[in-house]
């Protein structure tokens, strides 16, 4: 049951950035205090984004950062919009890749994404990185339970074993690299067991019983806007903080502008 909105006291908080953690803690927090919340960039949500982009059948909302959820992992995150009234439909959440400029492509969408260029079946690289999927399904729920990864890497551990090219650079790494935001470059350098924590918790490593993921109707900026809707605080964009102090009884937060704030508590 979440609280209503009421001052049991004057105390004040300040809440650092305006992504889901913070936007959400602020929202919640504003029930019973003097809310500030600060955000370096000059809009609201963080990784959350949402670009209108125009088609022959009108306006499509597109999300460049968050984009998909499911009630497996996230409960509370599906309680919140429950409780919002953010509305949420079903997703088709899949993989695709085009590497090479179309050189070599292919979804994980069934047999037929599989083959969806033809000459995929004449590709001894092709049913390797195929191999290679389905071993690293069966070998990396154990090593959650060995003892000697904690300081690998992704980009360590799959040359120490001996998994093909076509694997690496055309499935694993662009596929982390869709879910992080970031270059299959990078994602080498990404820790093993944190990359495969994610894969077994979000059902990846599994053919079937996967979670039904799902999307916010409109786009991310609809749950932003909700919470931004049912906030009983203040909102500084573009006010990146420069430093937070202890004080007597509270903290001082100065922005980059040198502007300082005195939080009290009661």
């Amino acid at each position: 049951m979440l609280p209503q909105k009421h001052r049991a006291t004057d105390s004040r908080v300040a809440v650092i950035g305006s992504g889901i953690s913070g936007l959400s803690a602020a929202w919640l927090l504003s029930r019973s205090r003097r809310v500030t919340l600060y955000e370096a960039d000059h809009r609201p949500g963080g990784h959350a984004n949402t670009y209108d982009v125009i088609t022959p059948g009108g306006p499509v909302a597109v999300d460049t950062g968050f984009i998909v959820f499911n009630d497996r992992n996230y409960p509370e995150l599906v309680s919140l919009f429950g409780h919002l009234g953010v509305s949420t439909q079903l997703s088709d959440m899949s993989f695709a890749a085009s590497l090479d400029g179309g050189r070599f492509e292919y979804s994980g969408s069934g047999l037929k994404g599989l083959l969806g260029q033809r000459s995929n079946v004449l590709r001894p690289d092709f049913w390797r990185m195929i191999a290679d999927i389905l071993r690293f399904y069966r070998q990396a729920p154990s090593i959650l339970i060995e003892r000697n990864h904690d300081n690998e890497t992704v980009g360590s551990f799959l040359e120490r074993a001996g998994y093909s090219d076509s694997f690496i650079n055309n499935h694993l790494l662009p596929m982390g690299a869709a879910i992080w935001s970031t270059t299959a470059a990078q994602m080498r350098e990404y820790p093993l067991l944190a990359f495969i924590m994610f894969f077994e918790r979000h059902g990846l490593l599994s053919l079937v019983d996967r979670p039904r993921w799902r999307t916010v109707t409109g786009g991310s900026r609809t749950y932003v806007e909700r919470l931004l809707e049912d906030f009983d605080g203040e909102v500084r964009l573009s006010t990146p903080v420069a430093r937070v102090r202890r004080r007597d009884r509270g903290v001082e937060v100065t922005d980059a502008n040198g502007a300082p704030t005195r939080l009290m508590m009661s």
